[in-house]
């Protein structure tokens, strides 16, 4: 006979179409109580769904001896039930310091990368994870802690792509006994207690006190909310298509342009008019705008990562009170009002022709690949095409009080993404200031600061993997500015050479 858990789970499959019979499935295993149950109870379910299974492990290399152990655990656990086991490797921490990510996102990128790839050489149809009730209900609350709008109370979602999440109704203290009852082990990982992480103060202090002391079925009303704001998300994200296919035009790859009566008044149903301009829009109207608006920019750049509610609140108010001519700039995306119409277009548009103008006036332009300076050793440069040295060199961070002033334009070292290059400024060069609100033009930065045409072209700046982060006399780049946590400075140098171009 079969358990309540157990037809609970297949109930959660059949609602949300996540297996179908002859599927060959992988099944993420870490160890943990969660995976383990998920496995267990797939392979109790197999023989009724009609499926094929394989344990997939992911060992990411940060927890030494344990994480070899977890590793030996899900291979014997795998042959208990004659199942092929498929691990997969990852230096998470060098991912991390390479690309600024924190340790938990690098993880769950290298984690999922290996699953995908995984499918593709197995010829897996699904990958099921062991993401709970309350797993559900942590991501809510640190979507709404972040700040959020119904897309982000919609959380976790059953089904994404090839991943399925089988236990997304079952809450963690049940899978627990359930184990218990029969038995079965499972692995603790001694990081989840790390109370230093966000999500894990919200699992350890703050779900527990919701439960506690207002709520005992705060995870189970949590997850409601999430499944009622998924039906919601779908709806929205429907309407927000078909209106974008109607009322946009994609003039060319990276510009899409749309009448600014549209934008304000996206449903037909809606009257548009003055008295939208002038008093704001209604609450229905404002709704479908701003998704019209986060699609068109999260089409344009590829991701909706960095656009804010700042972002859309400054394009509204540039259809509705700018004059034609007026444009604002976005990360990555320049918007200009055209008469009756807003122009969208990427950051790599076509120069202006003034900015051509500049590129030729002050000779040639250089380009060089810095190496990664040693500990008590910098990078030099000598860039003869402007007789200047520079020095990039590691300090540390927080410096020495009476140093602060000297090392004002500091970076932080592990934030970082190399290679490095030190180049000349370029058209179209942007990037967001240190203690300023948008991202700026570097040729609009020249101007409001008077630098004479003469010296704009050679005027130095430095990238990270492609990103530009520092350029000379104006504050880094927002996002690699030291902060609270910045334990290695990198501060950049300049020397004039002397007249015969070779350095001291």
């Amino acid at each position: 006979m079969s358990s309540p858990i157990l037809q609970r789970v297949l109930r959660t499959i059949h609602r949300h179409s996540m297996i179908r019979p002859g599927d060959r499935i992988g099944v993420g295993v870490s160890g943990g109580a969660d995976s383990v149950a998920l496995l267990l109870l797939l392979a109790e379910l197999r023989a009724q769904l009609g499926i094929s299974i394989f344990v997939l492990h992911f060992h990411h290399g940060l927890r030494g001896l344990a994480a070899d152990e977890d590793e030996q655990f899900v291979a014997l656990l795998a042959s208990e039930f004659d199942l092929e086991c498929v691990s997969g490797r990852g230096d998470v921490a060098a991912e991390a310091q390479r690309h600024g990510w924190n340790l938990e996102d690098a993880a769950r990128r290298l984690r999922y990368e290996f699953f995908y790839s995984a499918a593709a050489s197995k010829n897996l149809n699904r990958v099921a994870v062991a993401h709970t009730a309350d797993d559900q209900a942590e991501t809510v609350l640190a979507h709404l802690l972040r700040g959020t709008g119904i897309a982000g109370f919609a959380g976790i979602y059953p089904v994404a792509g090839i991943t399925v999440r089988p236990l997304l109704e079952i809450e963690r203290a049940e899978l627990r006994q359930y184990l218990s009852a029969l038995g079965r082990a499972w692995r603790e990982d001694a990081t989840n207690q790390d109370t230093s992480r966000m999500r894990a103060r919200i699992r350890h202090r703050l779900l527990p006190l919701l439960s506690r002391d207002f709520e005992p079925a705060t995870v189970t009303r949590l997850a409601r909310m999430a499944s009622l704001a998924r039906e919601e998300e779908t709806f929205w994200r429907a309407l927000e298509e078909e209106r974008f296919k109607t009322l946009a035009w994609t003039k060319s790859s990276g510009h899409i342009s749309l009448r600014i009566a549209d934008l304000l008044s996206p449903m037909p149903s809606v009257a548009s008019g003055n008295a939208h301009v002038e008093s704001g829009l209604a609450a229905p109207t404002l709704a479908l705008s701003r998704r019209l608006l986060r699609k068109i920019l999260a089409d344009l750049r590829g991701t909706r990562h960095q656009l804010t509610a700042r972002h859309i609140d400054d394009v509204l108010d540039l259809a509705m009170k700018s004059q034609s001519g007026a444009r604002i700039e976005l990360p990555g995306i320049l918007v200009e009002r055209t008469f009756d119409r807003l122009e969208f277009s990427t950051a790599t548009a076509r120069p202006e022709a003034e900015e051509i103008e500049d590129m030729g006036v002050n000779g040639t332009g250089f380009e060089y690949v810095v190496s990664l300076p040693g500990p008590s050793e910098p990078a030099s440069i000598v860039v003869p095409e402007i007789q200047r040295r520079f020095i990039l060199k590691k300090i540390d961070w927080p410096p020495p009080s009476g140093e602060t002033h000297t090392h004002k334009g500091a970076l932080d070292f592990d934030r970082l993404r190399w290679p490095l290059v030190l180049r000349n400024w370029r058209p179209g060069d942007s990037y967001r200031p240190h203690g300023h609100r948008r991202v700026r033009k570097l040729k609009r930065l020249f101007l409001e600061s008077r630098v004479p045409r003469s010296d704009r072209a050679g005027w130095p700046v430095l990238t990270s993997a492609g990103e530009l982060i520092w350029a000379s006399g104006y504050p880094v780049a927002d996002t690699f500015a030291p902060h609270s946590q910045t334990r290695t400075g990198f501060v950049v140098i300049e020397q004039e050479l002397q007249e015969s171009g070779v350095p001291d």
